[in-house]
């Protein structure tokens, strides 16, 4: 991703807040809060490599806003990631929590680095040194980690580890996304691809689709994108095409997605599947089929690609994967947009159901952790399809609509302090 769009991604997400805001004519002194984050911290911490070198690496965490609860927000380990992009990250998870109405706001965190270049041990001591850089803002009852882009639950666990080493006793309930063994929760690693299927069913209903003829594309085939495949596979949905950073496969009869997923954890591609044959991402996101899941990185769909689109519906597994001017275009051709603050909500739901176990210490099933999900994912979808509807808006204002009502309600109800 270019560091150009990059820097456009927070100010893209201020705008609509600032539009949103105008339209249910909110009062300024609740937009202009909105507009900026209120805790950002860069770190620049040393970190020795297995060759006895010493590297300087870049974090960020960033809380937007810790209105309606404790700043809950993804860790990211990539080599472009921006300040600017994580404040715009940070942002779309205080929307996030608020649309699903979950006690929480919004953070982010990331480190500027390259995790598939780095040894498991130097991905533990760079984790473990950026725990205990910002230790100073994340807490289970301030500011919660998760992971995100190139973070997974065994870098979880080495910052549960590392903050509970600080404290002097165990602290599950400073990270979500755990393993299983240190306080995790069933249900975790598939939430947010099990949300965009949740979401993606309800769609086919409103938006008349039937679910078992339906025609599905999936860019991406990590956690979100590979879950949300499979499961909409097993719901009778033909998924015709899934891509990766590398590759991408198609089959118009359909892909078997179980076999798919095993490929690529054998050989580390989607590429060279059997039964399929190979397209680019651009071509897997022209693709003519009923609905269209990006669950990579911002800014997939941008202006120059935006008419090749011929979904009927998209639906945003990833955080940001339409630019703006993008966005106006698909909706003047017609194609309904879930936006990624009501779809992608599932990890952000169970990631809640993780922290309140941990500090309960008592835990459920998983049938109960999907049950819960579903009620969550259903009642923000309907809600926001209901705002929609009465408002003559598309999805993604309707969903604004709800979480700045909802935030700026909290704002006022409590007040400014002194």
């Amino acid at each position: 991703m270019s560091t150009d769009i990059n820097e456009q991604a927070f100010n893209s997400v201020r705008q609509l807040i600032s539009d949103v805001c105008k339209r249910m004519n909110i009062d300024e002194t609740y937009h202009l809060r909105l507009c900026e984050c209120e805790r950002e911290l860069t770190v620049h911490f040393p970190v020795k490599m297995d060759d006895g070198t010493v590297k300087v690496f870049t974090g960020f965490r960033v809380v937007h806003s810790d209105t309606r609860g404790p700043g809950k927000g993804g860790i990211r380990y990539h080599p472009d990631v921006t300040l600017d992009e994580v404040r715009a990250l940070a942002a779309l998870m205080t929307l996030k929590t608020a649309v699903v109405n979950i006690p929480y706001g919004g953070s982010k965190g990331a480190v500027v680095c390259n995790p598939k270049a780095l040894s498991q041990s130097e991905l533990e001591r760079l984790t473990r040194r950026y725990t205990a850089e910002i230790t100073i803002l994340i807490g289970p009852e301030s500011d919660i980690p998760a992971p995100d882009v190139g973070t997974n639950p065994q870098i979880m666990a080495w910052i549960m580890d590392t903050y509970s080493m600080g404290k002097g006793y165990s602290v599950p309930a400073v990270t979500t996304g755990k393993p299983i063994e240190i306080g995790g929760s069933k249900g975790r690693f598939e939430a947010t691809g099990r949300g965009c299927m949740i979401t993606t069913l309800l769609a086919t209903k409103h938006f008349k689709i039937n679910a078992k003829e339906a025609t599905v594309a999936v860019q991406g085939a990590g956690n979100v994108g590979a879950t949300a495949a499979k499961l909409l596979s097993r719901e009778g949905c033909r998924v015709i095409a899934v891509s990766d950073s590398k590759s991408g496969v198609y089959n118009p009869k359909g892909l078997n997605i179980a076999d798919l997923i095993c490929h690529k954890r054998e050989t580390g591609s989607v590429n060279g599947f059997k039964d399929s044959e190979t397209i680019t991402n651009a071509e897997l996101l022209g693709l003519q089929c009923d609905i269209l899941v990006p669950a990579a990185m911002e800014n997939q769909i941008v202006k120059t690609n935006a008419d090749s689109i011929k979904a009927r519906v998209i639906v945003e597994g990833a955080n940001g994967p339409i630019a703006p001017e993008a966005d106006r275009i698909l909706g003047d051709n017609g194609i309904v947009i879930i936006p990624d603050i009501l779809a992608n909500a599932g990890g952000v739901v169970v990631s809640y159901l993780e922290w309140v176990q941990g500090l309960q210490s008592f835990f459920w099933d998983e049938a109960e952790v999907n049950a819960y999900l579903q009620r969550i994912m259903t009642n923000a979808f309907t809600e926001v399809w209901e705002i929609s509807q009465r408002n003559k808006a598309d999805m993604r204002t309707a969903a604004y609509m709800l979480a700045l009502q909802r935030l700026s309600c909290a704002m006022r109800v409590r007040g400014i302090f002194p």
